[in-house]
């Protein structure tokens, strides 16, 4: 079996790197050209790398075809998504936003024209590219943002992480995302099964009146001690950095909050904090999991059996 490639540091299969709406050329605003242009400062340099490595932690996905639909259309397109794995690996991502008729918004070609003039990079190119960066690079975390389409290369990441979570438990149920619905309230929990680093996220949101009013996002070791108390790592990192977890983490907690008090605002419009990129992109695509849950009222722990290399 081939190895898969991952970011070492924070790896997040959960995913890792969701948004809820499709990609809309009459939300103009939506494809923010801002989130797109995210810093190269290098977190964790001191073990970041994109050579292939063992994989130590976290189920390998078991063979099959695992799918997710959104359920409510936006500006007449919905998501569908399904992922083909073969021998442990992705052979097939086929994403895509279809109509009423099944029809793909690739082959929408005023749709396409007008979002190819209003964010330089139209459906019939970012869907293809998507696709096939995740299957050269099996990690959804590892999936770059497409600059222009800053919203649906965050949905994809997030669908794509909950589908990579399916295969890992073989679980070949269709996936329903209630994008759109009011958040129910309540607490919706996320946590990593696996330490990296010694370190394992865990994360929950609290919902009241529909509204985000608590972002509890943080690392913690097996005795639950948060890595914003590690001064010896919060020292190394904000010298290699500029930025320690002390920092960024409450900084990503407080943007949820305050981004999320807008009703058109998704996790993606969280900006990365320079210095920590890596983890704010899985800050986000967590969130976006927490999200969906709220949508769905669901607050059974999700858990994700995130992967680790050696």
């Amino acid at each position: 079996m081939k190895t898969r490639k991952f970011m070492t540091g924070f790896a997040a299969l959960a995913f890792s790197t969701v948004i809820l709406g499709a990609c809309s050329a009459d939300d103009a605003g939506e494809e923010n050209e801002a989130n797109s242009s995210q810093s190269s400062a290098t977190e964790e340099s001191a073990t970041a790398s994109s050579e292939e490595a063992e994989v130590v932690s976290g189920a390998s996905l078991q063979d099959g075809t695992y799918s997710l639909q959104e359920l409510n259309d936006e500006n007449g397109y919905h998501v569908e998504f399904s992922i083909t794995t073969e021998d442990g690996e992705i052979t097939e991502s086929d994403y895509d936003y279809v109509d009423a008729d099944g029809e793909s918004k690739q082959d929408d070609d005023e749709y396409n024209e007008q979002m190819e003039e209003e964010a330089g990079v139209a459906p019939e190119e970012f869907i293809p590219q998507l696709n096939e960066a995740l299957e050269s690079e099996q990690n959804p975390e590892s999936v770059e943002v497409v600059s222009g389409a800053t919203h649906s290369s965050h949905s994809f990441q997030n669908y794509a992480q909950q589908l990579v979570q399916a295969a890992q438990e073989g679980n070949t149920e269709e996936i329903e995302i209630d994008n759109g619905a009011e958040l129910q309230d309540g607490t919706y929990t996320l946590e990593e099964q696996n330490y990296d680093n010694d370190y394992r996220t865990v994360f929950s949101i609290v919902v009241d009146d529909g509204q985000i009013t608590e972002s509890n996002y943080d690392s913690v070791d097996e005795d639950d001690n948060s890595k914003q108390d590690d001064e010896e790592y919060n020292e190394m990192m904000e010298e290699e950095t500029g930025v320690g977890p002390d920092e960024f983490i409450d900084t990503l907690n407080e943007e949820l909050v305050d981004t999320m008090d807008d009703e058109e605002a998704s996790p993606g419009d969280v900006e990365a904090v320079s210095g920590a990129t890596h983890s704010s992109e899985s800050f986000v695509l967590y969130a976006e999991q927490l999200v969906n849950a709220a949508e769905k009222g669901d607050t059974d722990t999700i858990e994700v059996d995130n992967f680790v290399e050696e």
